[in-house]
């Protein structure tokens, strides 16, 4: 039934304006739609990204979006870095080192950070098999 079905992230955030200017220019994501100042729908690769107003904004303390960046990585970290992006460091997990913003854990890449409602959202470099 949904194995062939497209999905999309779904992200909820307090305050649209705010979000509008994170997503959009500080992750460059374009807006592919947009519903009564309440759903904004951002373009992310060959899916979408809804971020919605709720009360309940910021209140996940897990992962709430991933993308896998690939070789770009480097890059895109330090493009976030010079927007003010603040990375988050999680130097207690098992297998896994911290170097500076960026965690390692054999060949594979990953840094987290937080949108301005506290959403986690974490990038990844999986190594090439």
């Amino acid at each position: 039934m949904l194995k062939d079905k497209a999905s999309s992230a779904i992200v909820a955030v307090a305050d649209m304006a705010r979000s509008r200017r994170f997503y959009a220019d500080i992750l460059g994501l374009g807006i592919a739609e947009e519903e009564n100042e309440t759903v904004l729908v951002f373009r992310t690769g060959d899916t979408h990204l809804v971020v919605y107003r709720s009360e309940e904004a910021g209140t996940n303390r897990a992962n709430a979006v991933v993308w896998d960046v690939g070789t770009e990585f480097d890059a895109i970290v330090a493009d976030l870095q010079s927007k003010g992006v603040v990375f988050e460091h999680y130097p207690d997990m098992d297998g896994v080192e911290l170097d500076g913003d960026i965690h390692r854990a054999g060949a594979l890449k990953l840094a987290w950070f937080k949108d301005p409602d506290g959403n986690i959202l974490h990038i990844n470099a999986m190594p090439s098999a």
